[in-house]
């Protein structure tokens, strides 16, 4: 999906809402995000199969910095940056620092990332993307600061994500209630435009469990993902329509509780041009050495 596309849409995402909602929640994060926790360590545990020496890594959307520390750790050499766009997070994430495991904090838009062109040799983000309106301008940032050759290995929700949500909402009203979240292969795709070799995308689905509606939602709120979208009511939800909506959601309930579908998509791509490849590639053609490639 373009930036045209995606600006004016009901699912378009203010900045300035996103840096407001992660920086009020930023505190109490770590209590509510359960899901995030075990998505992060996946994503940690997929760098053991590349073969890969970083000298300068990025935490894009890195929220309060558990990741930052166990690259830091993993990559005992390597400059560590946490960037996130939201002010709170950072502070939280700067909270983890220790003599052992220093990181820098940057506070920056995914799609603006003030970082020199090829200065970075691996991008690491843990369940950001979906909160940008233009992946395509996120990925081509990520090029950009990304040496040829250096890595991107990423998170994000898939279209299936909160689908019993979605679908309560949709018996109560036609608004935005939940974000949109993007296809795996729209995903490759917009990785290849920005000139990425050939991506490894795959997907799972997990479901976490709910004693009941209100539950999920105060956990949505405390990670900071509740509905920022611009196409959602501009008034505060009435009761009647809120008791509809709970009231739909329990056609969901199973032994007890209510589930709530997550979608994640796990990707990874290679800058496209290493200059340790050879002569130059032909237009359309990617080479990576094959130094750089482990069993998966």
């Amino acid at each position: 999906m373009s930036r045209d596309d995606a600006n004016g849409t009901e699912f378009a995402l203010d900045p300035r809402r996103v840096r407001r909602a992660f920086s009020r929640a930023a505190r109490d994060y770590d209590g509510s995000a359960v899901l995030q926790t075990r998505v992060r360590d996946e994503l940690l545990d997929r760098l053991q199969w590349v073969r890969v020496e970083p000298s300068v890594i990025v935490d894009l959307g890195a929220g309060t910095g558990h990741a930052s520390v166990a690259l830091k750790r993993r990559y005992r050499a390597s400059r560590v940056i946490a960037a996130d766009l939201s002010p709170g997070m950072l502070r939280e994430a700067a909270s983890h620092r220790g003599l052992l495991r220093r990181f820098d904090v940057l506070c920056a838009d995914a799609a603006r990332l003030p970082l020199r062109t090829a200065s970075v040799d691996l991008v690491f983000s843990n369940l950001m993307l979906q909160w940008c309106s233009d992946p395509d301008a996120v990925f081509s940032e990520c090029r950009r600061v990304l040496k040829p050759g250096g890595l991107l290995t990423y998170t994000t929700f898939g279209p299936d994500t909160l689908v019993e949500l979605r679908r309560a909402w949709a018996t109560v009203d036609d608004l935005t209630h939940v974000n949109r979240f993007i296809d795996m292969h729209d995903l490759g795709d917009a990785m290849i435009r920005s000139g990425f070799a050939a991506p490894v995308m795959d997907v799972e689905r997990c479901t976490l469990t709910y004693a009941d509606a209100h539950a999920l939602m105060r956990d949505l709120k405390a990670i900071g993902a509740h509905n920022i979208n611009a196409g959602r009511a501009r008034a505060l939800t009435g009761k009647s329509r809120l008791t509809r909506m709970i009231a739909a959601y329990e056609a969901f309930r199973r032994e007890g509780r209510l589930p709530a579908t997550y979608e994640i998509v796990y990707g990874q791509a290679w800058a496209a041009g290493s200059a340790a490849a050879g002569d130059s590639p032909r237009d359309g053609e990617v080479r990576i050495p094959v130094s750089r490639i482990t069993r998966r």
